[in-house]
């Protein structure tokens, strides 16, 4: 099948020559003149824009374009100039109105004459590249208006005076403001910029750098800040009402440089109402507002955090070096907890919760806690008066609130394992005499503690739950089995493996022979039962409950430590007795003894010996006797011991060496794993590996750590390098 080419079709002109009126141009023209200078005279009703547009149809369709387009400009220029004397003649206020009137007017004119024209805006001007009638029109304002000598400068005077007097306070014509801006955006963004924005933001810049300077002379920086924001809330609304949109940032741009940027430290640091005085004084909403405000300001964040974290550091490093606030352990503690809550809430309140804020706070408390090697024991000692019974949150949730709060101060101690040491003493001796307040309370602690730090934190601790447990069902077993103990006294024991309690040696004193001789029979008992094990009494911390009758008549129960029982019983078979006398028959201690004799002798309400001669010190030759005139409101009398909250500083250096060795282990078995993985190391890099794994229970010093890589090269578990001393070989 053959395919035949097409072909276009097209109109072809007239051959014949068509005669035209050689003068036809100047008709037509002077009637397109006329009817232009009724329309910017307001006489526009009265003409037929139908004709019009045939006679401007007809002046292109015969070539005339080129001459029409020139006619049309000359013609509207002196519409200009008529109307441009018009407003200079405008005086005062009265200036910009002119001005309004007249652009209204010219912009109505140039509607009407782009539709007379609209033949030749749609073939001979994009034919020829030339502007269009109505942007024509625009250009020709631009340059006959706007920007002649005599209106130039003195619209762009009036609009930066009329903004001036805005500023301090005046009210203006806004609706004027924002129709002159307008005319200026519609002449082009160039025009609105050059003419108008540019000098805008210059005389702002000039305007806040001198108002600046007078607000920071006489005021405070709370004060000065809400002024900063004022204007900034002023300059956003302005742009808003009259300006361009895209002015509000440069606008923004210049207040915050002016008023924020430059002033930024001299706020930030000045005396008596800067970020100090904020952070102290709890002024919340200073504070917010001078975080909202230099999030605009390069590096302004970062400056807050850095005063912020260093008045931290300085207001903890005092308090964990005051000698007078180290002295209530309880209520250090508390101290602590308190300057965290306030800080977490200004973090979460006035600084948007910023991360970096948070963490900046944790870095500072973590910096101070760990300046006082005394910190791990007062929080132990915090969270043992908060778990003990009597205490004043009696509901579990508040119990719950605080031990959350403790944990976080738990999450800054390097030395987590000193903490543990410690948990553990004070966890025993809640468990042991009956002070736990809560059970579920005491697991709840657990649970957090062997989050925070795995099971290996905690395995001991929750054996000694393990073992009341087990020691209960034990003690129900021995009564169960035991049918010949007639009036022996009722023992309930507790048996603690060893290893999971923080018990010490210690030579057991002499029993009352009432209670040896049921213990003989228990030891058999469990002894019967249980092979291969062994039984030692740790009498330094069991509890006894003994009736009392005083010489005046009056019975109690009183509730004492094992060995207050043995110096109480003594007093049954005789009714004075030397202090010598009693430590040698009851083999107890001395150092414990004298506590003993004092919180048996001289804390008043509670004295059921007396001593002579009466003092706070017991001497060999002191004398005691029965208190017969001793009463008490209450049935149950319950009778510490005399001793000191925290630790003596030899107990202190005691519990540090345990801690020191329990490391030694620790520190070596790391040192192995890393060596049998990695078979050779230097020096440096051990060191950097092993303080890494440990971490999380302690920060290991490296001249303990070199200690103990010798002490693996001398078992044989490491070697040197023979070529290079500092590097280290595992040897398998």
């Amino acid at each position: 099948m053959s395919s035949q080419k097409k072909r276009s079709s097209r109109i072809e002109p007239f051959r014949h020559r068509v005669e035209t009126d050689p003068n036809f141009f100047e008709k037509a023209w002077r009637k397109l003149e006329d009817a232009i200078g009724e329309i910017y005279n307001h006489n526009a009703s009265g003409l037929s824009f139908e004709e019009l547009y045939r006679t401007a149809y007809n002046m292109v369709l015969h070539k005339h374009g080129p001459k029409l387009y020139d006619k049309l400009t000359e013609n509207m220029k002196g519409h200009l100039q008529e109307m441009r004397t018009s407003i200079e003649a405008a005086q005062g206020g009265l200036f910009l109105e002119e001005l309004q009137r007249k652009w209204d007017d010219h912009n109505k004119a140039l509607q009407m004459i782009r539709d007379i024209l609209m033949y030749m805006d749609r073939t001979f001007i994009p034919t020829n590249k030339k502007t269009g009638v109505f942007d024509l029109g625009l250009e020709l304002w631009r340059d006959t208006i706007v920007r002649s000598a005599k209106i130039h400068g003195r619209l762009l005077d009036t609009l930066l005076d009329l903004i001036h007097r805005e500023r301090m306070g005046e009210v203006i014509n806004r609706s004027l403001m924002r129709s002159t801006t307008k005319m200026l955006m519609d002449l082009g963004s160039s025009v609105y910029q050059d003419d108008f924005e540019r000098p805008f933001l210059e005389v702002s810049a000039s305007f806040y750098s001198g108002e600046s300077q007078r607000f920071i002379e006489c005021c405070a920086c709370g004060e000065y800040l809400k002024k900063a924001q004022q204007r900034l809330d002023e300059e956003a609304e302005r742009v808003s009402q009259y300006m361009d949109a895209k002015t509000d940032e440069k606008i923004t741009a210049v207040v915050v440089k002016e008023m924020l940027a430059n002033h930024m430290q001299r706020l930030i640091l000045m005396d008596n109402s800067g970020l100090v005085n904020m952070l102290v004084e709890d002024r919340f909403e200073d504070l917010t507002r001078m975080y909202s405000l230099f999030q605009r300001v390069h590096d302004g964040h970062s400056t807050i955090k850095s005063v912020m974290t260093s008045h931290v550091k300085e207001t903890g490093r005092n308090m964990v070096t005051d000698p007078e606030r180290l002295k209530d352990p309880v209520d250090f503690v508390q101290k602590l907890l308190n300057e965290k809550d306030k800080y977490d809430s200004i973090v979460t309140t006035s600084f948007s919760n910023d991360k970096s804020f948070q963490n900046a706070l944790n870095s500072s408390f973590e910096y101070f806690i760990n300046l006082n090697n005394r910190c791990p024991e007062f929080i132990s000692l915090y969270v043992d008066d908060k778990l003990r019974k009597g205490m004043k949150e009696a509901n579990e949730e508040a119990v719950e609130t605080v031990l959350d709060k403790v944990m976080m101060l738990f999450r800054y101690l390097q030395e987590k394992d000193l903490f543990e040491k410690y948990y553990k003493q004070h966890l025993a001796k809640r468990l042991l005499s009956g002070k736990a307040a809560s059970d579920d309370s005491e697991r709840s602690m657990l649970v957090k503690l062997k989050t925070e730090c795995g099971y290996q934190f905690t395995s001991k601790l929750e054996g000694m739950f393990t073992d009341l447990k087990t020691s209960q069902d034990t003690t129900q077993g021995f009564y169960a089995a035991s049918s010949d103990l007639g009036d022996a006294p009722t023992i309930s024991v507790q048996i603690l493996t060893t290893g999971s309690w923080p018990t010490q040696p210690c030579s057991p004193c002499s029993l009352p022979p009432e209670i040896l001789g049921v213990s003989e029979m228990f030891r058999g008992y469990y002894l019967g039962t249980h092979n291969g094990r062994r039984l030692t009494w740790q009498t330094n911390m069991g509890t006894a409950d003994i009736k009392a009758v005083f010489g005046n008549g009056s019975k109690h129960e009183l509730n004492v430590s094992t060995y207050q029982m043995c110096v109480l019983m003594l007093f049954n078979l005789v009714d004075c007795l030397t202090y010598r006398d009693i430590e040698q028959t009851t083999a107890i201690p001395a150092v414990d003894l004298k506590r003993c004799l004092q919180s048996l002798a001289l804390v008043k309400g509670k004295n059921v010996l007396r001593k002579e001669p009466m003092s706070r010190d017991i001497s060999d030759n002191d004398n005691f006797y029965v208190n017969d005139k001793f009463t008490s409101k209450l049935f149950k009398v319950k009778i510490g011991t005399v001793a000191t909250q925290k630790e003596s500083e030899p107990e202190k250096m005691e519990t540090r060496q345990r801690v020191e060795e329990d490391r030694k282990p620790q520190i070596e078995a790391a040192i192995v794993r890393i060596m049998k993985s990695r078979r050779v190391l230097d020096h440096n890099s051990i060191v950097t590996e092993v303080t890494k794994q440990l971490q999380p229970r302690f920060m290991p010093n490296p001249v303990v750590i070199k200690k103990r890589i010798e002490s693996l090269i001398e078992r044989e578990f490491l070697e040197r390098d023979k070529n290079d001393r500092k590097l280290y070989l595992y040897l398998a």
